[in-house]
């Protein structure tokens, strides 16, 4: 018999199945808060639960774990980079990042990512599968027991396009959000895509309260679609209408995403262009100093980012330079994973 994914149950699903196990409603509750609140690694670990009920677990569930292949500690920031790999010997990259107001963890939602974005690591050693909701949650348990740190905020903008994975993704935030387990708000997580427009729709009418960051990368759609090729199938037209609705149903703001490119969509005519695209919007932009992949031609600084943001800014854009944490250990998503799946070819 296929085991269940215990760790990717709500609450209501996993009273239902304790109640197929002839045991009382109660201790679904109980099994519930040891998955989320202690985060136990076993079933064994449910120290208040008979011998008897904790075997019958081990029979119908897995309890799903994620192994540190590698650590990559800055000490420059703090920042810590962390190469997981999963059951099936996929690798996937978590980066912790420490602000002023807590601790923030960036986290993948699939096992590489078939966007193909082109300045990004992530897509070149290819797209694998779907993450569950178990396995990005264990991403945020595992770095927590690690760490020893409490994770405030999370970030969906690891490897992978997180509304490709819309339902597991839907899932792992309804779980990590739950107030008998976790109970971390959704305001305080930020969700990344480069554009999937009915997806951003649907997730508008969920209103969840989450923050939505959307990689825009350039205000033409000529351009646009030779970096991201997604722009073919939803182009900026469809996309910053459907972030209009966003912020209509939902009152959050939504963060544009721009990786500032030399000679590519840097100069004052690009930020005039996205000025008036964005113009009279609630929204922020976030401007990127692209990261140095060696497949890839694309390179920039933050001094361009900087002279973008006056660029922007004597518009009447707000705009900032994000903040490079982490650049001694390469804290860019996709590259430990590209060397693992390297040496496993090897």
């Amino acid at each position: 018999m296929e085991k269940t994914d215990i760790l990717s149950l709500t609450l209501s699903e996993l009273e239902e199945e304790i109640l197929k196990l002839g045991e009382k409603k109660f201790r679904a509750k109980q099994i519930f808060k040891w998955l989320h609140v202690k985060k136990v690694r076993s079933f064994d670990e449910m120290t208040d639960l008979s011998l008897e009920l904790r075997t019958k677990l081990a029979v119908r569930f897995c309890l799903n774990q994620l192994i540190i292949v590698r650590k990559l500690e800055s000490c420059m920031d703090n920042t810590v980079k962390y190469l997981y790999e999963l059951s099936d010997g996929g690798h996937i990259e978590t980066v912790l990042m420490e602000y002023s107001y807590g601790m923030s963890l960036c986290v993948s939602t699939q096992v590489g990512c078939k966007m193909g974005c082109n300045f990004c690591a992530s897509t070149i050693a290819g797209f694998v599968r779907n993450l569950e909701p178990s396995e990005i949650l264990n991403q945020v348990y595992e770095t927590e027991r690690d760490s020893g740190r409490k994770i405030t905020g999370i970030v969906l903008m690891g490897i992978g396009e997180p509304l490709d994975n819309f339902d597991n993704v839907i899932r792992f935030l309804r779980l990590v959000s739950d107030h008998e387990g976790n109970g971390l708000s959704l305001r305080h997580v930020t969700l990344s895509t480069c554009g999937i427009v009915p997806k951003i729709n649907e997730l508008a009418e969920l209103r969840l309260g989450l923050t939505l960051s959307v990689s825009l990368h350039s205000p033409e759609n000529s351009r646009r679609s030779e970096i991201m090729p997604v722009n073919r199938t939803y182009n900026i037209d469809e996309l910053i209408n459907a972030c209009r609705g966003y912020i209509e149903k939902t009152g959050r703001r939504v963060t544009f995403e721009y990786a500032v490119i030399d000679g590519v969509n840097s100069s004052h005519e690009d930020a005039a262009k996205l000025s008036a695209l964005i113009w009279g919007m609630n929204c922020h932009v976030n401007l990127i100093p692209v990261n140095k992949v060696k497949e890839r031609k694309y390179r920039s600084s933050r001094e361009s980012a900087l002279k973008f943001q006056k660029y922007l800014m004597d518009m009447g854009i707000n705009a900032t330079v994000r903040r490079t944490l982490g650049s001694d250990i390469n804290a860019a998503c996709g590259q430990l994973r590209r060397e693992a799946e390297k040496g496993k070819q090897r």
